[in-house]
């Protein structure tokens, strides 16, 4: 969970996340460098007077600054792709849960197992023990197991929600009169929390 003094992402618990934290690393990692290049020829143009009389007609350096930043975007744009074939990719589920987004609480449903229904609600303020998290904890839990593939299907009854999970890397609409899939594997134990943003 998010903290105060937090900087960075949330630690993973899942395998989605931890390939997610890697592409914002490899991504982050390359937008740096771009910037000290940037900064770096900047600087040096503001504080040097230099003239070349052949600094015209630079053919070379004009196909080094097309097809660089092209490789540039390859490099992003691969792992890109990798990772959105690997979230939308839906494997053998061994357990289904329905989420259903109303106006301040969800419903959840295991439609796997005898129809098990219950809702969600947020502890009010002036209910909160001293082990609750205020806006975050809810009267009734989701439980889930892990090292299990899960497939969660959302919908919502009244706007659009979003069923948020970010130390899963999981983000799906819950849109009236739709139905929107994901699936996950949680790798730890652990309590997780949730919003909808």
């Amino acid at each position: 969970m998010s903290t105060w003094k937090t900087l960075l992402l949330q630690d993973s618990s899942s395998p989605l996340m931890e390939q997610l934290m890697f592409f914002h690393d490899h991504t982050l990692l390359i937008l740096i460098i771009i910037t000290i290049l940037v900064g770096q020829l900047l600087v040096s143009m503001i504080y040097n007077k230099f003239t070349h009389r052949f600094l015209i007609d630079g053919q070379l350096i004009e196909m080094v600054w097309t097809i660089l930043p092209a490789f540039i975007l390859i490099l992003i744009a691969l792992p890109s792709l990798r990772l959105l074939y690997i979230m939308d990719e839906i494997y053998n589920p061994l357990l289904t849960v329905k989420s259903i987004g109303h106006q301040w609480y969800w419903s959840y449903e295991y439609s796997d197992y005898q129809n098990m229904e219950f809702d969600s609600y947020m502890i009010p303020s002036t209910d909160l023990k001293s082990f609750n998290f205020r806006l975050l904890d809810v009267n009734n839990r989701l439980i889930l197991p892990y090292n299990t593939q899960i497939r969660v299907i959302t919908t919502s009854l009244d706007v659009i929600h979003s069923w948020t999970v970010p130390s899963l890397g999981i983000k799906i609409d819950s849109t009236p009169g739709r139905l929107n899939q994901t699936n996950f594997n949680i790798n730890r134990a652990g309590l997780l929390f949730g919003q909808c943003s």
